[in-house]
């Protein structure tokens, strides 16, 4: 059917208009506090959304659907992981936050370690933060690539642009506020989509699936055998306890949730917020891979190259530019971008953030003043809105399902930032030194298990948490042996 006219306005009118919903209810701000944490208690659930469209926004909704057409519903098993890992953050790290007034995640380093493992820390969030989401920003920019007919820097560049406006302007609480929305607008999306593939073809549900019932692509859960323990990626050890382990890392140690979380001002309520977003992740992902199944019926299951598709990320994008009606196309793709803007958004906020609060304000002393602070916050804000277009241009070559690359760039740090954290919530002795050299030790080792690729991704972040609590707690019985 193609991209009408009707499509392009609704994409620009519906861009504009998020982006002013955005600056709006950002309202103003007189501090960095303001500008990263929010003046006021925001209610839990739309935290909640908001954590739920910042994970998933643009990898979910092109990525996700692409994988299930290439493989099966295997990739659902991660998703209870992350479920059973946000329980457990709740339980283990949260009380641990709400004892003091922190601002960021890393803040609570400091406390139980000191500055320099703190700010160590917060390096290490920045530098995977500003490659996983350069994977993010490219993967936004798909779709916008096919739509438009531009090159992909260009995409790369309108799509920063919006993202950095809202933010610059309407600092925390505005990201929140257009991620709870969003949510909604993206997942109605993809249910249309859904709704069209099965009223679409003249056998209804039964003979769109059928393709697909034939290839096997149904199966959920498979127990994977023992020589390849380490190595599948979808079975059900590696999901679940994989899925955990990278939930932990990057809801409970990852300034990009857990500012959002520090927001609700209450342990409960953060909560409720983390919880409930482990529960709706869980119906997303399943809504996403079951329209990956839809396409694979109504495609017959042709090969990418029968489709003329060069990734199994841009198949769903082909349909709902090819295959969806007027308008619908284009109320599908506004969502996909404002989603997917919201996770940028919040990206640039909570790297701004880390830079300002963990990097820059301990340097600067008892000197600074909070206007000063404040212009300060939007100037790393427009820094690390360039240093994200620079990430995504470098990815634009990477032939790796782009959900998969961003998750597995995610736990080269992943495993040592966990681990450091449960040595200092569930181990009294190890002190800073010891926690300095766990930490580099669990990248380091995750350096070569990436490299050499000696075990799938899903076990990354499971590997990195062992080595680093394993060497920071035998170094502090050590230590405490000699004294």
């Amino acid at each position: 059917m193609g991209f009408t006219p009707l499509d392009y306005a609704i994409v620009v009118v519906y861009l504009i208009a998020v982006a002013s919903f955005g600056i709006v209810l950002g309202g103003r701000q007189r501090s960095a506090q303001d500008y990263f944490l929010g003046r006021d208690s925001i209610p839990w659930w739309a935290v909640c959304f908001s954590i739920v469209a910042a994970e998933t926004s643009t990898l979910t909704f092109i990525s996700i659907p692409g994988l299930a057409y290439l493989t099966n519903l295997n990739f659902l098993q991660v998703t209870f992981g992350y479920l059973i890992g946000r329980i457990l953050i709740s339980v283990v790290f949260l009380p641990a936050y709400y004892r003091g007034e922190l601002s960021t995640a890393y803040a609570f380093l400091e406390t139980r370690f000191g500055l320099p493992v703190r700010r160590f820390a917060s390096m290490i969030f920045l530098l995977t933060r500003l490659a996983a989401d350069g994977v993010r920003l490219f993967a936004t920019a798909i779709p916008l690539q096919l739509i438009a007919d531009i090159d992909y820097p260009t995409a790369i560049l309108l799509l920063a642009c919006v993202a950095f406006v809202y933010t610059f302007a309407g600092g925390v609480r505005g990201v929140i506020w257009v991620d709870a929305v969003q949510m909604f607008i993206y997942l109605g999306g993809a249910l249309a989509a859904g709704i069209v593939l099965v009223t679409g073809h003249e056998g209804g549900w039964s003979e769109v699936t059928a393709i697909a019932a034939k290839a096997g692509k149904f199966q959920v859960f498979t127990v994977g055998t023992l020589e390849g323990f380490f190595t599948q990626a979808y079975s059900l050890p590696a999901g679940l306890l994989g899925g955990a382990f990278l939930s932990m890392a990057s809801h409970g140690t990852d300034q990009l949730i857990v500012q959002r979380v520090l927001t609700t001002k209450s342990l409960a309520a953060s909560r409720k917020a983390l919880i409930g977003s482990g529960v709706l992740i869980i119906i997303q992902f399943a809504i996403f891979l079951m329209v990956g199944l839809l396409l694979y019926g109504h495609y017959g299951g042709a090969s990418l190259d029968a489709l003329g598709l060069t990734r199994s990320d841009e198949i769903f994008p082909k349909f709902i530019i090819e295959g969806l009606p007027p308008g619908v196309s284009g109320l599908i793709i506004a969502g996909l971008f404002a989603a997917a803007l919201s996770t940028l958004a919040g990206s640039l906020s909570s790297m701004s953030s880390s830079f300002v609060l963990d990097l820059y304000k301990p340097l600067a002393g008892t000197g600074l003043t909070t206007e000063r602070e404040l212009r300060i916050s939007r100037l790393f804000t427009a820094l690390t809105a360039l240093l994200l277009v620079g990430a995504a241009v470098f990815f634009m070559e990477t032939s790796q399902t782009v959900v998969e690359l961003a998750l597995s760039i995610a736990s080269f740090t992943y495993g040592g930032l966990l681990g450091t954290f449960l040595l200092g919530v569930l181990f009294k002795k190890p002190g800073q030194t010891e926690a300095m050299i766990a930490f580099s030790a669990g990248i380091l080792v995750m350096v070569v298990v990436i490299l050499f690729q000696l075990v799938a991704w899903t076990w990354y972040t499971a590997i990195g948490v062992c080595v680093t609590v394993s060497v920071g707690s035998l170094l502090a019985g050590v230590r405490g042996a000699r004294s």
